[in-house]
């Protein structure tokens, strides 16, 4: 028996054998064409097969681990109408009078190697996306299926795990993750979480594991290879005791979110869509208190009209029957890019041109939204809350806009809603001014993954930086516990929608700190919930986790 230590994604027990999952990357020979024509056109139809087959692993993805996360597949299927991606496969057909292979696998790697090569942190990132979609077309050339198969329910090891490739596997036979590299903020350890799987990184893979036996511990972070009968048992024995806890969540349905001294909160769900609110009814969420809007921006050649995003939030504010809606401004930039907006490359594009500084810059695109919002509010009881905030200016100015929408809209005869106005905490300014901007909303929403980053000054994606990266550092829950004061001080609820509000590690420390809502994704809602109603949440909220002389 072998034993390694790696670091925890998500916890639970499995046990099974291994399958190595190595990417098989397509042997491609380059060879004489005659008719090129006819090369480029079998090259464009392998493209658009290639499109499906994204669209339908969208589709299937949005099932497993809703919108937000599915979004990788869309990305892709854009880079595939990419003009200038498309023209060098063209061009090289033509000219070098090559098979659609070969200059489909050139063109991937030229472009993997220019996207690699630029400072830019989102484009950086197309690199691997870049190899992606030319493995996927070329597949789709030479006839082959490059999705792993297996039958029986299997431990997967590798090197690494893209996210397109983590939600192509078929759950139900996927006992755990364990791989070599990875960041543990990274998209595929998201989704390992969204997945309720096991999952281990920095475990050192090997091929030479296929089809041997292991047991992943995603308790402490061990990994057992062919383990013996006693580790077997005393894991099996852990297991059981996993199975029982997540029975006796779902006897939380229907239950008060309430602390043993007798404090409520609310608990809600973080969304990308319409199609994530059967997970959230299933797992008893108390409305939603993040609906990404910019999902609907996200996959498309132009811009949503006023109708599709009225259709859209309409839809949910109905299903919901009269449980909050919180739907955030479009919150386009940095990671997340619509062609069609024509944004300008940036060097750091986190700190950039995003969110609400493209709503303020471009008050067409923002008031057009903000009316889908309030007609939708007819039908239901929604927020809205307005993303990437740092001064009081920028709330003077959101406020004026939707003022003037709401005029609009009444001097129509259209009906709307009491729609309550909040904004979310992610930057450090927004903390350090919260006492002012607390007095003009009615409502704090902290996205704890951006304000973590930038109080850090790390990029949470980097896996270079998992050692130093701490959201529990003393100046994140500091800034939080400042943010609930001076938002109650102001008149104004409190909430987290980040990472940090599924942390039931952290649950009865934000309830110590005041925290008024917890938003959460919906597979978290009950463990959340159980932690809530183990919690005490005390009297003296600010000395909760710091001392008198450590208070800001």
């Amino acid at each position: 028996m072998e034993k390694f230590e790696g670091k925890a994604i998500f916890k639970g027990v499995a046990i099974g054998r291994i399958m190595f999952y190595g990417k098989k990357e397509n042997i491609v020979k380059r060879f004489k064409i005659e008719d090129t024509a006819a090369e480029i056109e079998r090259y464009d139809k392998a493209r658009k097969e290639a499109i499906e087959q994204l669209q339908r692993l969208h589709d299937d993805a949005v099932k497993k681990v809703g919108e937000e996360n599915a979004a990788i597949f869309e990305v892709h299927a854009m880079l595939l109408e990419d003009d200038d991606f498309n023209d060098s496969v063209h061009n090289m057909i033509e000219n070098e009078e090559v098979n659609a292979e070969y200059a489909t696998a050139v063109t991937g790697e030229n472009f993997s190697k220019m996207f690699a090569e630029m400072e830019d942190e989102y484009f950086k990132a197309r690199s691997a996306d870049m190899k992606d979609i030319s493995e996927r077309v070329i597949s789709v050339l030479s006839g082959k299926d490059t999705t792993a198969t297996f039958d029986q329910p299997v431990i997967i090891a590798a090197d690494d795990l893209m996210p397109s490739e983590t939600v192509q596997l078929d759950k139900d036979k996927v006992l755990a993750f364990v791989t070599k590299y990875g960041s543990a903020n990274s998209h595929t350890a998201i989704l390992a979480r969204t997945m309720n799987i096991p999952a281990l990184i920095n475990i050192p893979a090997d091929p030479s594991w296929d089809g041997r036996m292991a047991v992943v511990d995603g308790h402490t972070g061990t990994f057992y290879l062919d383990p013996d009968e006693e580790i077997i048992h005393e894991m099996t024995a852990k297991q059981d005791k996993d199975l029982e806890e997540r029975r006796l969540l779902q006897e939380l349905k229907g239950k008060d979110n309430v602390s043993v001294d007798g404090r409520k909160i609310n608990l809600y769900a973080n969304i990308g869509g319409l199609k994530d609110l059967a997970s959230v009814l299933a797992n008893d969420g108390g409305g939603v208190g993040l609906f990404r809007s910019e999902f609907l921006y996200i996959g498309r050649d132009s811009m949503p009209t006023e109708e599709e995003q009225f259709q859209a939030y309409k839809a949910v504010a109905q299903t919901l029957a009269g449980k909050k809606v919180i739907i955030r401004t479009l919150d386009i930039g940095a990671d997340k890019q619509a062609d069609y907006l024509h944004l300008d490359k940036e060097d750091n594009p986190a700190l950039g041109f995003r969110a609400i500084r493209i709503c303020l810059t471009r008050p067409e695109i923002f008031k057009t939204q903000l009316r889908a919002i309030y007609r939708a509010s007819a039908y239901g009881t929604i927020s809205v809350m307005y993303p990437m905030i740092t001064s009081t200016e920028e709330v003077e100015e959101i406020k004026k806009i939707s003022a003037a929408v709401r005029a609009e809209l009444s001097a129509d005869g259209v009906p709307f809603g009491n729609v309550e106005e909040g904004i979310m905490i992610e930057t450090p300014a927004a903390a350090i001014i919260s006492d002012e901007l607390g007095r003009m909303v009615d409502f704090f929403s902290i996205g704890t993954n951006d304000l973590t980053q930038y109080t850090l000054a790390m990029d949470r994606q980097n896996d270079k930086l998992d050692r130093f990266y701490n959201p529990h550092h003393p100046a994140v829950l500091r800034l939080i516990q400042k943010v609930i004061e001076n938002g109650h001080a102001g008149g104004a609820w409190v909430g987290i929608c980040g990472e940090l509000g599924a942390d039931t590690s952290l649950t009865e420390t934000f309830l110590q700190m005041g925290v008024d809502e917890l938003s959460v994704s919906p597979s978290m809602i009950l463990p959340v919930r159980e932690a809530i109603r183990k919690s005490y949440a005390g009297k003296d909220t600010k000395s909760c986790c710091f001392s008198q002389e450590e208070q800001i």
